[in-house]
């Protein structure tokens, strides 16, 4: 049995009360929680974070208040406030806690030191579960999903509405000035409050935040489009344009620069021949039959094409700025709840204010690296995961258990096939050093139905893109890229269904992030013990 947790002086073990042993069955999971977390997790970094001398008592052991979490998060209890309700109904939770009652405060303050340390601890419990055998590498898959914020959609604001807000908030804070000042005297309230007590987290703060980000936003939006025309400009007065279409701000002036350039050559040529002529006429060469004169600009076939070209261009322009103008949807917003949170589009339809976690997962499902993203799109997180699944599976690999005599090292050669839908693709990410990999090019679905019937991929896209298509569409691919959704698809539905973890509890992006890894650390762990890997036997072995 687990020896449980230690008080302050780390050499006096501390021991469950003897008949709390009696209250739960010693196959009961909530045991493997207690020992693994206890006997073979490094919570150092906790530890020193723990208040054990001066004025007050010694705070909770962090051992067991990162069981506590451990275990309230596996059974989809994520509010600080239940948790400490069911520390006192729920017969499993009272075990985890060893007799101790900490309130909600000191869960939320424990959970808010997470973002230093929930990194090391993923890790830890990754080397563990690799040591129980876990971590096949054959097959790995790459695949995003979105979770909800702490945040409703109903607090977003475009930029103007953020504009109207800040200044109400200046004038607000304006009149209550004046009016406490002729109250109190200038400088002072009447009721001041401690600097240490006042929360930095306003909504003044936010809103403001919230703004700033706009603004840069589309400055940097409205700087990349001008850099872009420029450099596009430029190629087509050196005469060497880019292939593909011209950027929205440059099509007019790239249009009007091919018509004042095919309108100056063929000037040039009428005056060409015009000189030519002249100088014949003055040297009294008889010309000879023929020669026609070259037309002038306004009749020539390639200055009309260029003058129509423009037209063109400037016809499309103006239809964007009518379709601008009379545009209804709201453009680009922010969270005043929380800022880091963004309007993330579902698959059926609508949005959800959330995040976009990323995650690479085993072939026995164990979650090896995961991120927690805020863009809308999957593409450019490909080779960051990439990486850190190389990295994971370094890990894993390094702490498998030594093969029997005469046997193979699994997953020694690292990861064997790298999976990805259709969200990953592009030239890069299927060129990018790395392992084998299958990106799908287009909906599984029509792939497939492309292998048995008259479709050959897709067209228009790079030569790496078309290849992939083709590769997906003989039976060795089918049969190896249906593996991914099980893979994928198996973690997530795991964290939102059994766990019930379908919406963030903290705000802003560090807490987020380090909330989410969080999650998918009580996922692998669940996962090796419902999997029958991690068991008391197994964790005594690995003690010895």
């Amino acid at each position: 049995m687990a020896k449980g947790y230690r008080p302050v002086r780390r050499d006096q073990p501390f021991l469950l009360p003897p008949d709390m042993r009696e209250w739960l069955p010693e196959d009961h999971p909530v045991w493997l929680v207690i020992e693994a977390v206890g006997d073979h997790l490094d919570t150092s970094a906790l530890h020193a974070l723990r208040h054990t001398g001066g004025p007050g008592t010694a705070g909770y052991d962090p051992d067991m208040l990162v069981s506590l979490l451990m275990w309230a998060y596996a059974n989809g209890v994520t509010s600080s406030r239940r948790i400490e309700q069911r520390c006192v109904t729920d017969v499993a939770f009272r075990v985890v806690c060893g007799g101790n009652f900490p309130d909600h405060v000191t869960v939320a303050r424990f959970r808010a030191a997470l973002p230093g340390v929930v990194e090391r601890l993923f890790a830890e419990v990754l080397v563990l579960c690799a040591k129980l055998g876990m971590g096949k590498l054959g097959v790995v898959t790459l695949d995003g999903t979105k979770i909800a914020a702490s945040a409703s959609k109903a607090a977003n604001r475009t930029e103007e509405a953020l504009r109207k807000l800040a200044a109400e908030t200046v004038a607000a804070h304006a009149a209550t000035d004046a009016a406490e000042d002729e109250l109190f005297g200038e400088g002072r309230r009447g009721d001041e409050v401690p600097a240490d007590a006042v929360n930095p987290a306003t909504r003044d703060e936010r809103i403001a935040r919230a703004l700033a980000e706009l603004e840069a936003e589309r400055q940097a939006g409205e700087a990349g489009r001008e850099a872009q025309a420029r450099a596009y400009l430029g190629a087509v007065e050196s005469g060497e344009p880019p292939a593909g279409p011209p950027p929205a701000a440059a099509a007019v002036a790239a249009a009007q620069l091919r018509l004042d350039r095919a309108v100056a050559e063929q000037q040039a040529k009428v005056a060409a021949w015009q000189a030519q002529r002249a100088a014949e006429d003055a040297a009294g060469i008889k010309r000879k039959p023929g020669g026609r004169k070259p037309f002038p600009p306004q009749a020539h076939a390639g200055v009309a094409k260029a003058r129509a070209a423009l037209e063109r261009a400037k016809a499309r322009a103006a239809e964007a700025e009518r379709k601008a103008a009379a545009k209804t949807e709201p453009g680009p917003v922010r969270n005043i709840t929380d800022p880091d949170s963004r309007l993330m589009p579902l698959r059926g339809g609508g949005f959800l204010q959330g995040y976009n976690p990323q995650n690479v997962v085993s072939e026995d499902t164990l979650i090896i690296a995961t991120e927690l993203t805020q863009d809308t799109t999957d593409t450019e997180w490909f080779e960051p995961m990439l990486r850190a699944a190389e990295d994971a599976a370094a890990l894993i690999t390094a702490h498998h258990p030594a093969p029997p005599s005469g046997g193979t090292a699994a997953s020694e050669d690292g990861i064997g096939l790298f999976l990805a839908d259709a969200g990953y693709c592009s030239e890069h990410n299927l060129t990018t050093a790395g392992p084998d990999r299958l990106i799908a090019t287009g909906k599984h679905r029509d792939l497939e139905h492309a292998a048995v019937g008259a479709g050959t991929g897709p067209h228009g896209h790079g030569e790496a893109t078309v290849a992939m298509a083709a590769r997906l569409a003989t039976p060795e691919g089918i049969t190896a890229y249906r593996q991914r959704g099980h893979i994928a698809e198996t973690p997530h539905g795991h964290l939102k269904h059994n766990m019930r973890f379908r919406q963030l509890s903290v705000r802003g992006k560090p807490k987020a992030s380090a909330e989410w890894r969080f999650a998918c650390t009580v996922h692998n762990l669940v996962k090796a013990i419902t999997t029958g890997h991690l068991t008391h036997q197994a964790l005594t072995a690995l003690a010895s």
